[in-house]
């Protein structure tokens, strides 16, 4: 009983003591990374409180106003669009893994099979739907306006040999939408909780050397956090990237 009560009391202490990080994370592979990683952080005097979100604004705006400590979710090309766009004051803490962004249909195989006129959707934020189409155009289908750069949307097309017809869409939707539409372009996270495997199931993908690597975000007045730069090391660390080159297969990839 003694030894029980101990063991409560200590417990009890750890939690008066442990510092609490609150970071918004979407639910895979963000989140399930970060919950993998809360004993390593109890370890470190740090109680990791994971809030899941499914949209891509939220995260952003309440760590800019403080109500949450971090977030994890995003590349470096949608946050300094979203900072331009909404005048927040986030950044960069490190780079995680990447998670190539892929193709999918389930009423063609291959990208050649496509017919004139299907329709295609895509992201319809500036940084993700201009991914999708710089995926398009590597794969042959369409030529973009080259002033477009990563934001290029549909207006920016100057050459589709298909008459290929594009529908932006909230990025969360687009795995909904899959049996309505010819091809679906879908960021990995939505994709892998809808069940969908990326190395397998996307008709075409990026390769491991694309630069939207998946970050840690903070407002910039936290980027000196001790507290955060514990999580940033252990995000970094051989027990992350264990974790996530066995669970995911190929589908996410470190970027440490």
């Amino acid at each position: 009983m003694k030894k029980v009560l101990a063991t409560f009391l200590a417990l009890a202490a750890f939690s008066l003591q442990a510092e609490t990080l609150r970071v918004a994370a979407t639910a895979v592979p963000h989140a399930e990374i970060l919950e993998h990683l809360r004993p390593a952080m109890a370890e470190q005097g740090i109680h990791l409180e994971v809030r899941v979100f499914t949209d891509y604004v939220q995260p952003n705006t309440q760590v800019n106003e403080g109500r949450l400590d971090a977030n994890f979710f995003q590349h470096l090309p949608y946050l300094e669009n979203f900072n331009a766009s909404r005048n927040t004051q986030l950044v960069s803490l490190a780079g995680v893994h990447v998670e190539p962004f892929g193709a999918y249909s389930v009423r063609y195989t291959s990208l050649e099979d496509l017919p004139q006129r299907a329709q295609i959707a895509v992201p319809n934020d500036a940084t993700n739907g201009g991914r999708a189409l710089l995926l398009l155009q590597e794969a042959g289908l369409i030529r973009l306006n080259p002033e477009a750069g990563i934001t290029a949307t549909p207006r920016d097309i100057i050459d589709n040999p298909k008459r290929l017809r594009f529908r932006e869409l909230e990025a969360a939707t687009l795995p909904r939408v899959l049996n309505q539409v010819d091809l679906a372009l879908i960021n990995t996270n939505y994709a892998l909780e809808a069940g969908l495997n990326p190395a397998a199931d996307a008709i075409v993908i990026e390769g491991a050397e694309s630069p939207y690597v998946n970050i840690l975000v903070v407002h910039r007045d936290r980027a000196e956090d001790p507290a955060l730069q514990v999580l940033v090391n252990t995000l970094k660390s051989e027990t992350s990237r264990q974790f996530i080159e066995e669970r995911y297969q190929g589908a996410v990839v470190p970027a440490f």
